[in-house]
C-alpha cells in the first residue's frame, strides 16, 4: 500500500524536523520544505495528500500557497499558525484550507487532525457515481452527494468544495430547519474535543452561503439565529 505522503512547509528547523521524524514513526512518508519556493519542485515531483503549511515564510507566504493549490483542486492543507494571530487563521480558512493548528501544539492533536482531514473523500470528484451508488441529498435545485463531496448547482454545473464546507454542508442536510449551535456544530463535523474557535463555523457558513446563493446574492439558505447559532432552511430530500 502506498504511503501517504504528507508535506511540511516551515522555516523553522527546530519545528519541522522532530515533525516530519514523529509523522514518519506513526508511518507517513514526509518531505519538508523551509520555503514555498522549496515546496514547488516537491508538489511537483510527489503525489502528496496533505501539507502542513505554516503562515508566515521567507519569500512567497503560506497564503500565497494555500490561494494557488486550492485554485487547482490541490492536496488537503492544514495551517501551522501562531497564538495571536487571528487575521491570518481567517484568511487561510476563507482561502480554502481544511483546518488550523495553533503553535506551539501538540503531536498527538495534530496527528488526530490530520488523520482527520485524510479521511475525507478528495476533493475533486468530476462526475458523481451512477445512480443508487450512494445517497443524494436535493435542496432548492441543488444536489449534494455527501460520500463523494460532490455538488451539482440547479443549472448542472460543478459547485467546487472544501472538506470543511463539505463536512459542515452534510450536517445542515442532516438537520434541516432546526437550530445548531457553533459549538454543536464543531462536534458533530470535527467531533468531541476538538479546541476549535466558533469564529471557524461562522467562517465556513459565510463561504457556504456564498455559494448556495447562486445567481441570487439575497438569498440565504443558512439563517443565523442570533446569540443561538444556525439553522439550514431549505427542505431536503434523500434518495
Amino acid at each position: 500500500m502506498t504511503q501517504t505522503h504528507i508535506l511540511i512547509v516551515e522555516d523553522d528547523a527546530e519545528i519541522s524536523g522532530p515533525l516530519a521524524g514523529f509523522l514518519s514513526e506513526k508511518g507517513f512518508a514526509t518531505s519538508v520544505a523551509g520555503s514555498v519556493e522549496a515546496a514547488d519542485p516537491i508538489l511537483a515531483a510527489n503525489d502528496i495528500d496533505l501539507v502542513l503549511l505554516d503562515l508566515m515564510l521567507p519569500g512567497e507566504t503560506g497564503l500565497d500557497l494555500c490561494r494557488r493549490l486550492r485554485s487547482s483542486d490541490g492536496p488537503r492543507i492544514i495551517m501551522l499558525t501562531a497564538l495571536g494571530e487571528p487575521t491570518d487563521k481567517v484568511v487561510g480558512l476563507e482561502l480554502g484550507a481544511d483546518d488550523y493548528v495553533c503553535k506551539p501544539f501538540d503531536l498527538r492533536e495534530l496527528l488526530a487532525r490530520i488523520r482527520a482531514v485524510l479521511r475525507r473523500p478528495p476533493l475533486a470528484e468530476e462526475e458523481p457515481r451512477p445512480r443508487g451508488a450512494d445517497t443524494v441529498l436535493h435542496f432548492t435545485g441543488f444536489s449534494f452527494y455527501p460520500q463523494r463531496r460532490f455538488l451539482r448547482s440547479p443549472a448542472g454545473l460543478r459547485v467546487p468544495l472544501t472538506g470543511a464546507e463539505a463536512d459542515l454542508l452534510l450536517v445542515l442536510c442532516q438537520h434541516p430547519r432546526k437550530v445548531l449551535s457553533r459549538e454543536e456544530l464543531i462536534a458533530l463535523t470535527r467531533g468531541e474535543g476538538f479546541a476549535i474557535a466558533a469564529r471557524s463555523i461562522d467562517i465556513l457558513v459565510s463561504r457556504l452561503r456564498r455559494k448556495l446563493a447562486g445567481n441570487d446574492p439575497l438569498a440565504d439558505v443558512i439563517r443565523t439565529v442570533r446569540t443561538d447559532g444556525y439553522a439550514f432552511q431549505p427542505q431536503v430530500v434523500a434518495e
